[in-house]
Order: structure tokens, then C-alpha cells, then sequence
């Protein structure tokens, strides 16, 4: 069954950062965000370990995580939950997982390791508003007021 299916994948390519949630061998969260990032495959998420020790440590204790993204504007997106491992640049698979993101770093960011997250479950994420207002909230309702809450405007393209 591929969980990582066309919606998903869409709502992705359109967040900028993803938030990955670890936990150590106490139990003690840690969340932080992740700026690169892919779906890999119909089952995978791979994530570049660029400045992420405590992300790295978390998973060789414990390699359930839970891995949320979100597009600002529409305020939709989705909750992946999995089970994580550190691909080092050394290990012979390296290549094949980093593909995808050495082509979005360049040479801006080293990429010490990666975060392959094999994911067991989806779930959408979606503002309180589109539940408790669904009469009135739409996407572009909600595009609308992130846009004057983040001060920003539409380019010429888009208004088009």
C-alpha cells in the first residue's frame, strides 16, 4: 500500500520546511524543522542530516518518529508517522537516498548523513477553521488572510 500517495506528495512540494519529531531513551521530545527534504518513494521520506545531532542521536535510541508538514498558506498538510534510520555517507545506499536532495543543496549545505524514515501512517492536518467554519473557510479564504497576516502579495503571475 503506498501511503505516500499524489496528494501527499503535492502538499510537500509545496512546504518549505518539514518539522521532524524525535524522541531519546528517556522519552524526552525533541522537534525541529528540517529545510531538506523529499519523498523518496511510495514508502520512504529521506531527510539530510545538515545540523541535526540531537535528530541523529534520537533515532539510533529510538527510531519511531513523526515527521509533519504544512503549506503556510493554505493550512493544510500532513502527519507522517514512521520508524527512522541514519544512512551514513560511507554506506553503499548513500547515493541512491541523497539524489534527490544533493540536487536542492548544491553547494550551499554539507550533507553529514541521512534520515530515512520508512512510513507506517498518514493523517491530514488541517486548520481549526476549516472544521468549526466549513461554510465559510475555503483555501483561498485561508491563502487571503495568511497573506495579510505574513504581509505578503501576490506577484503579477499568480494574480493572473
Amino acid at each position: 500500500m503506498s501511503h505516500l500517495n499524489e496528494p501527499v506528495r503535492e502538499a510537500a512540494r509545496r512546504s518549505v520546511l518539514c518539522w521532524l519529531a524525535t524522541a531519546d531513551a528517556e522519552g524526552q521530545p525533541n522537534v525541529s524543522p528540517k529545510e531538506v527534504w523529499a519523498i523518496a518513494d511510495d514508502m520512504h521520506v529521506v531527510v539530510a542530516n545538515i545540523a541535526s545531532p540531537h535528530s541523529v542521536r534520537n533515532i539510533a535510541q529510538q527510531p519511531q518518529v513523526c515527521l509533519s508538514f504544512v503549506d503556510v498558506f493554505v493550512q493544510k498538510g500532513f502527519k507522517l508517522v514512521g520508524t527512522a534510520r541514519e544512512v551514513r555517507a560511507a554506506d553503499p545506499e548513500f547515493s541512491a537516498w541523497a539524489a534527490p536532495l544533493l540536487s536542492m543543496v548544491g553547494q550551499r549545505f554539507v550533507i553529514h548523513s541521512l534520515l530515512v524514515i520508512r512510513v507506517t501512517s498518514v493523517a491530514p492536518i488541517v486548520a481549526p477553521s476549516y472544521r468549526f467554519y466549513p461554510d465559510e473557510t475555503t483555501e483561498a479564504s485561508q491563502v487571503a488572510s495568511a497573506m495579510r497576516t505574513y504581509k505578503v502579495q501576490a506577484s503579477e503571475q499568480e494574480k493572473s
